[in-house]
């Protein structure tokens, strides 16, 4: 089910009344102004996409399988409460959308079949507006070389004043191999060379699985050298990995011996999560630092459930991408630099009611939480103060049913509308993040989390003003 919006941080005047089982504590008190967040963007999806435009707006996209969406956000960390566009497509297997902007106009690459994975093929579309989330969408049709082979995870380096086109793909017709091409485009959906292989795995790390895989490629130019960065082993599975491929920006492009391949892997699973990939690369809203947006498995041996996570990362002195490892989910990350710090409010103090109660957690925020929301009328209330206006909130949640259930949380402002929130189940100890928007009120506003379908914990929320974004 999807999880509605809230827009971005509260301002210092807000203040929360600090409410427990036992009645009113501390009620001057305030939520907690941080620079910080918990390490996850989405709570479901993979092949995440980001570009950040020039108009300052982050523009999302990922698999959903069968269409194209595409959010647009003011902040990278509030992506998943942004505004969106679906745009139908007409196919199957929608897998790994980008959203590119070139020549002043802008460009979807996605891969499509006919409903059997045997067939799936690079296709654009193309959109002149100058929001990619306003206009009409254009398809351009099929992209591909003479070969006309399977193909997925197409990506675009623009070089210069030339195009190059860089995909996974197979060598026959069958599924033994994904390896990475790449070709000339005389235009944005066009390519008007021969495909050219550039990897292929080779490495135990690559081919510890059936198929062998080299796929997911993105490309980060940095000093003359490119980093082409790409996804390895069984997307499947925990050994899921980045790999990276590199040349220089003088050399022929469509010489394999222009490419050399990296031994080890460039970032693999760490710090309890697993299989980290299919990535792209952004900055930070004011330009100073860089990120890596990624998917990974939601626990251990969860295949191809997953969900989307950002860091930020250096480089190295030779011009190659430092992504060290993946950041540990239970560890607050600074926000991007230039984004708005919001309003935190702890769960345990709250109002609540029907079993709730406040649990302790190693992992949850402050070792604390809200916890027990398992009857029908369950629920933590916050009273807190508010300038009249629209506010993302992003909810810190957990789910441990054992019979792996969404369970759904049905959140009210003031006691009239009303938005549900979904959980999705990970376990008690593995934090997810369920977002909204909400109208506030000048003055007094209250917020209750209700439990609607299954069992949930909450460790905080975040309140984030729209209007600190906008400015």
């Amino acid at each position: 089910m999807e999880r509605k919006r809230f827009g971005k941080m509260l301002l210092p005047a807000i203040c929360l009344l600090l409410i427990s089982q036992m009645g009113c504590t501390d009620s001057g008190a305030g939520g907690e102004e941080r620079k910080d967040f918990y390490n996850i963007l989405m709570q479901d999806g993979a092949d995440p996409w980001v570009y950040k435009h020039t108009d300052g707006y982050y523009y999302f996209t990922k698999t959903t399988g069968v269409d194209v969406t595409v959010w647009k956000s003011a902040s990278l960390t509030g992506v998943d409460a942004a505004p969106r566009r679906v745009i139908p497509t007409g196919g199957h297997g929608i897998w790994a959308p980008e959203l590119h902007y070139i020549h002043g106009a802008w460009y979807i690459y996605y891969a499509m079949d006919d409903g059997d994975n045997v067939n799936h093929r690079m296709y654009v579309m193309e959109n002149t507006s100058a929001d990619p989330t306003q206009g009409v969408w254009k398809q351009k049709g099929q992209i591909t070389d003479s070969t006309n082979r399977w193909a997925i995870d197409g990506t675009v380096l623009p070089l210069d004043d030339q195009l190059y086109f860089i995909w996974s793909g197979w060598e026959g017709d069958v599924n033994v191999s994904q390896n990475l091409y790449i070709a000339r485009m005389s235009n944005p959906w066009t390519i008007d060379s021969e495909r050219v292989e550039i990897a292929r795995p080779t490495y135990a790390w690559e081919t510890n699985h059936s198929p062998h895989v080299n796929e997911g490629p993105q490309v980060a130019v940095r000093n003359g050298t490119i980093n082409l960065v790409y996804s390895a082993s069984g997307s499947w599975t925990n050994d899921y990995c980045l790999g990276l491929i590199t040349a220089d920006v003088t050399s022929d492009l469509l010489n394999p011996a222009s490419w050399q391949k990296r031994a080890e892997p460039i970032f693999a699973s760490g710090n309890g999560l697993y299989g980290p990939g299919h990535h792209s690369f952004t900055t930070s809203p004011d330009g100073t630092e860089d990120w890596i947006v990624y998917h990974v498995a939601k626990y251990k041996d969860a295949g191809w459930n997953r969900e989307v996570r950002a860091q930020s990362f250096t480089w190295n002195e030779d011009n190659t991408p430092n992504l060290g490892v993946p950041a540990d989910p239970n560890l607050p990350l600074a926000l991007p630099s230039g984004e708005a710090s919001r309003s935190r409010y702890e769960a345990e103090k709250g109002m609540f009611g029907a079993g709730v109660s406040v649990l302790a957690n190693t992992s949850s925020s402050g070792g604390k939480y809200a916890g027990r929301f398992e009857q029908e009328e369950s629920y933590a209330e916050f009273s807190i103060q508010a300038a009249a206006g629209e506010y993302i909130l992003l909810a810190r949640t957990a789910n441990g049913s054992a019979a792996g259930e969404v369970s759904y949380v049905e959140l009210s402002v003031n006691s009239e509308s009303s938005v549900t929130l979904s959980v999705l189940p990970k376990g008690w100890d593995n934090w997810g993040l369920s977002t909204a928007r909400i109208q506030l009120k000048d003055g007094e506003n209250k917020l209750r989390f209700a439990r609607d379908r299954g069992k949930f914990g909450l460790d905080f929320f975040d309140l984030l003003p729209l209007r600190a974004l906008q400015q």
